[in-house]
């Protein structure tokens, strides 16, 4: 499946007041359909007091008023399965926001939900139970006066974790599902898998031996308690059976400790449909990093498993500006491009990454992401890969007819759709055409995958099904390449390449698909 994320508040503004909407969203549907995907992620429209931008939810069952009703949301649906495309909803379900109605029902200790949250007493000192700290820094525990306790936190102080290893809690969840699957949504992706349950035992995290790369104390700590935990593995059991009933789909995001092993875990047979991380949204580029990843991912997937691959998202930095190294922006963009909708198994695109957008510079006095404002300039944060999609170059990149919540690059601008549909060589005509190519081609959609040997600086790797073979070779290096003896007759695909041969010169940027 090749799915594309939206990112609901940057994507396309349709009563012009500077946010993005569903009423929007639905107006780019033939867009999107255009690309050739199967499906769209649409990023949380539930209500929220959006402290986190909608990863922080008061109520699962409701639109919140700034990205329009309920009724939009069904307009929507209905326009997409005309269309057919998916639509898959972004669950968070590791943690609520603060005025969810369970948080403070909890707090009260009201209507038997008093253990929904992960309350604890202080230590006779009144320091927090343990060592746990955030992902958004500071202390992991929060004081509660009205419960004197402290609750546990793993994002922003306002975002509340729940308590998972509650099965009444469990079951809240699943039926929050319920209710958008008996929309007839596609499924769900899943917010921050490897954070839904921590140890009941409350034990610290051991320190970290390496901390030099650290932006702050969460990483001193290897995090064996606060996420990762093995509960997780039964209840994505009941999460599947759910689905199943109405064979709808399901996508993991899984950070953590050792996230390739975990996708692995949560994608076994009766578990996940698929799982992603974010091991190719990292600053390395290099073909031996590459390859590993993929190699250790297919170590620890079930051979009926699929892994799902992204470069960028609403948490990263756009992947054009993070491998560009001095390299031409356009022709980097399309190598990289190729690479992703090489891969086996699922793909996650991020608006914009059809359009090869690098990441937008957002000025402090813009910036609207907690995280950004508060390690500012070490760590910009989130907000220089949500600015708004450019459509034109009007205004605000035709997002808008009034400011944006976050200013249009200068550089978004002169990248926007209108000019690139014009432009037969451009970056989005280009990934129409790759994304055609991937769902046109056995070895590609279907096939196993093998690397093969190649100089350094190039990652090289067979997709084959049913005795078509796709060779898939890419220069990740600064200077030009050569390889020989490629058993190939010829060219389906290739930038700054030649082959001749048997033997395929690459330049910088240079990639080529070649048929056995």
């Amino acid at each position: 499946m090749i799915i594309y994320q939206v990112y609901p508040r940057s994507f396309a503004d349709s009563n012009n007041d500077g946010i993005g909407d569903l009423a929007g969203i639905e107006l780019k549907l033939p867009y999107i359909k255009s690309l050739g995907v199967d499906a769209i992620w649409i990023s949380p429209f539930f209500k929220s007091p959006m402290k986190d931008f909608g990863y922080d939810v008061s109520d699962y069952r409701a639109v919140d008023p700034i990205f329009g009703t309920m009724d939009d949301f069904k307009s929507l649906m209905r326009r997409a399965k005309s269309l057919g495309l998916g639509v898959i909803v972004d669950m968070v379900i590791s943690h609520t926001s603060e005025e969810h109605s369970w948080f403070k029902q909890s707090r009260a200790r009201e209507n038997n939900k008093s253990d929904w949250y992960l309350w604890s007493d202080p230590k006779p000192d009144g320091s927090p139970p343990n060592n746990w700290v955030s992902v958004f820094g500071g202390p992991a525990w929060r004081w509660d006066a009205e419960r004197r306790q402290y609750y546990f936190h793993s994002f922003l102080s306002s975002q509340p974790d729940l308590n998972m290893h509650n099965l009444a809690v469990q079951d809240a969840v699943l039926a929050e599902m319920d209710f958008w699957l008996d929309m007839g949504v596609t499924g769900f992706r899943f917010d921050a898998c490897n954070h839904v349950f921590q140890d009941e035992l409350l034990r610290n995290n051991p320190p970290r031996e390496n901390t030099v790369d650290a932006l702050h104390p969460y990483g001193f700590q290897v995090h064996l308690y606060d996420q990762g935990r093995p509960e997780m593995l039964p209840f994505l059991e009941r999460i599947r059976k759910l689905l199943d009933a109405y064979g709808a789909f399901s996508l993991a995001e899984v950070g953590g400790v050792d996230p390739l092993k975990l996708m692995g875990q949560y994608t076994q047979p009766g578990r996940l449909h698929s799982a992603y991380s974010f091991a190719l949204m990292r600053p390395d580029y290099s073909a031996a990093y590459v390859r590993n990843v993929i190699t250790t991912l297919e170590e620890h997937l079930h051979p009926a498993s699929s892994a799902c691959y992204a470069m960028s998202n609403h948490d990263k930095p756009r992947v054009a500006t993070r491998w560009l190294q001095g390299r031409d922006p356009v022709d980097t963009a399309k190598a990289h491009f190729a690479m992703l909708l090489c891969m086996r198994g699922d793909i996650c695109l991020y608006q914009g990454e059809e359009l090869g957008l690098p990441q937008a510079d957002v000025p402090f006095e813009r910036l609207q992401d907690p995280f950004g404002i508060s390690f500012w300039p070490k760590f910009k944060g989130r907000d220089g890969c949500r600015t708004p999609m450019p459509w034109t170059d009007a205004a605000h990149g035709g997002f808008s007819t009034v400011e944006p919540w976050l200013p249009v690059d200068a550089s978004h601008r002169a990248l926007n759709v209108e000019e690139q549909e014009a432009n037969s060589a451009s970056m989005l005509h280009f990934a129409r055409e790759m994304i055609a190519l991937r769902q046109e081609h056995p070895a590609l959609m279907l096939g196993h995958i093998d690397f093969f040997d190649a100089p350094d600086g190039v990652l090289a790797f067979r997709r084959h099904h049913e005795g078509r073979v796709l060779l898939c070779v890419f220069n990740m290096d600064g200077v030009a390449k050569t390889m020989h003896g490629l058993d190939a007759n010829q060219v389906v695909r290739a930038q700054h390449a030649r082959f001749e041969g048997g033997t395929l010169s690459l330049g910088t940027s240079g990639f080529a698909l070649l048929e056995d």
